[in-house]
């Protein structure tokens, strides 16, 4: 497991936070394709009928294709050494050690943030989120 500071964690940013993007926006595209394909599947059970296999087929390959997609960007944060937590928000974390302690923490993150400014317990989460420093 990698370790950051919180200079190597906002220096990470730069490969990191596009990756996020990429990331953010597939889930956004996985969850509308799976929606749709949700309607098409229900109109069929709700009238017994009228299932448009073509469409279903081209949905089906659409997720997939977006699926793949995104196990391909948390591979690639996930080999930088990040820890991705949540695909909608874009919340990833980078492990660190508490200065004082010399516990293994979590330097955390989220799309839309300039920089990495707050930690939080491995068992805490983001609700337990501090600003940095320590």
């Amino acid at each position: 497991m990698r370790i950051f500071t919180q200079e190597e964690a906002n220096d990470a940013l730069e490969v990191v936070r596009p990756l996020v993007e990429r990331l953010v926006g597939a889930r956004r595209r996985f969850v509308h394709v799976a929606g749709r394909l949700e309607q098409v599947e229900g109109r069929v059970a709700g009238n017994g009928g009228g299932l448009d296999l073509e469409r279903v087929r081209e949905l089906q390959e659409q997720a997939a294709e977006v699926g793949a997609e995104i196990a391909l960007l948390v591979g690639e944060l996930e080999a930088a050494g990040v820890q991705v937590k949540d695909l909608d928000q874009g919340l990833i974390d980078f492990p660190a050690h508490h200065p004082e302690s010399h516990e293994t923490v979590l330097l955390c993150w989220h799309l839309g943030e300039d920089s990495v400014q707050y930690w939080h317990g491995v068992e805490e989460g983001f609700a337990g989120r501090k600003p940095l420093p320590f």
